[in-house]
């Protein structure tokens, strides 16, 4: 008997052995590290939504030493999460990245300001410390300030752009009057650091007209060209789609999988809950649903881009930098 229990139990786990290798195999980089903002994919992951389309998917967190396209480049992922300013700038440079879904139809970007500092509107940012995120970040920044006439190179008829870390402390110990925010983190790092809502004033991109898209799925261009990866990808979209509105929908449990996945043991519950409450707010509003790039979006993204006198992100119109392809194909499923 136990000779027959030690060869059932063996089979099953050469069963369960057989169905994962069945599987086809995704690995996504994201664009920071495990956090509410990539909830979908780890919802996705956790409700069996990928299981569900036969996929074996591995989710690879990101951080400051990152930079997801030179990730897919060397072959170290099949998609990556970017924005779109970072992720064209680079299909310029050589990497050919395709935009197959935009997760995000509005931007969290925002400039956090002290009220004690004298800003009251950003005809105030003239002779200003303004705090300003590189590595690809910066883009939207570059682009507001050359809408507004303001030289980045400092003095008075300028801003000086001081290059900050991923943190808030230059705002808390007032070297600059205004720092790079996002409105479901950075934004809520001020706060729990003890200043309050009514000591400070926010300048929301989307609400400047300097809105870009951010977090989009890519792939690159030559793997588009393979029919198996396409259908990959097309059941990668529709099962992360399922991902994110389940987490919209159960926001408080979409955050706790977050934190369950969460190696560092860094993020706290209440973060990550508010976190995601914003994130949601960030997804809703594409006409055909959760992940459909809209092309006015892609070509207001574009002109800003063009538009950037300073530091010229794109030279010309990109061709070829998203499709439609495979999220019609992830609907059509």
């Amino acid at each position: 008997m136990k000779k027959l229990t030690l060869l059932a139990t063996a089979a099953a786990f050469a069963l369960t052995a057989a169905a994962a290798e069945a599987k086809d195999k995704v690995t996504i980089q994201l664009k920071w590290v495990t956090q509410a903002q990539f909830a979908g994919y780890f919802v996705a992951k956790d409700k069996g939504f990928y299981d569900e389309v036969d996929l074996d998917v591995t989710i690879k967190p990101g951080g400051p030493d990152v930079a997801p396209p030179q990730v897919i480049a060397g072959g170290g992922a099949d998609v990556i999460i970017d924005w779109m300013p970072s992720a064209l700038a680079s299909r310029e440079k050589g990497v050919p990245l395709v935009n197959i879904a935009q997760i995000f139809k509005k931007s969290g970007m925002m400039l956090t300001c002290r009220k004690d500092s004298g800003i009251k509107a950003p005809a105030d940012f003239k002779g200003r410390t303004l705090g300003v995120w590189f590595f690809g970040n910066e883009y939207p920044f570059l682009n507001w300030m050359g809408k507004l006439g303001l030289s980045t190179e400092g003095g008075s008829d300028g801003v000086t752009v001081l290059k900050q870390g991923f943190n808030v402390d230059p705002l808390l110990q007032k070297q600059a009057d205004c720092v790079s925010t996002m409105t479901y983190n950075e934004y809520w790092q001020v706060i729990d650091a003890g200043l309050g809502a009514d000591d400070l004033i926010v300048y929301k991109y989307e609400d400047q007209g300097v809105a870009t898209l951010e977090d989009g799925l890519y792939v690159l261009d030559k793997s588009l060209k393979d029919p198996k990866f396409v259908d990959k990808m097309a059941r990668f979209v529709k099962a992360s789609v399922k991902g994110w509105q389940y987490a919209m929908n159960n926001v408080n449990e979409a955050a706790d999988i977050v934190l369950e996945n969460d190696a560092t043991g860094a993020q706290t519950e209440k973060h990550q809950r508010r976190m995601m409450g914003e994130i949601a707010k960030l997804i809703a509003g594409s006409s055909k649903g959760i992940g459909y790039l809209e092309p006015g979006d892609f070509d207001r993204t574009v002109n800003m881009l063009l538009a950037t006198k300073s530091t010229p992100v794109i030279s010309k119109k990109p061709t070829g930098a998203w499709t439609h392809d495979v999220w019609n194909k992830a609907m059509g499923m």
